[in-house]
């Protein structure tokens, strides 16, 4: 599976759980932490761990091991690397704060549209 065919099979683990504004950035150009960014946010902390949870089972139902997770334990940010691919989970407020997208707006923010639910 390449990186992007993961960052969109992670999109649409998110979104199959109600994952809000989900964006996938390709940074390998910018940056050599990894290829894709997918970020998404959830409304509770329960949902931000459902989010995660339902992530971390659909890549490895797809042969795609997570290689570290950061912040189970954290309420408003959880962390999934899959070393070429970084699943970044927020509750808004901690999206907001931290604002992934200003730091990696060298990167080329994909459209993924056409595999998102419409709500």
């Amino acid at each position: 599976m390449t990186s992007l065919e993961t960052a969109k099979l992670a999109a649409m683990a998110l979104d199959s759980k109600k994952g809000l504004d989900i964006k996938i950035i390709e940074i390998d150009s910018v940056s050599i932490l990894a290829d894709y960014m997918v970020i998404a946010a959830g409304t509770n902390s329960t949902q931000i761990k459902a989010l995660a949870e339902e992530v971390e089972y659909q890549l490895d139902q797809a042969g795609v091991s997570v290689s570290h997770i950061e912040g189970h334990r954290n309420d408003s940010w959880i962390l999934l690397d899959y070393v070429d691919v970084i699943v970044h989970v927020f509750s808004e407020e901690a999206r907001e704060f931290y604002d992934l997208e200003r730091l990696w707006k060298d990167g080329i923010e994909l459209d993924i549209s056409d595999i998102l639910k419409e709500n």
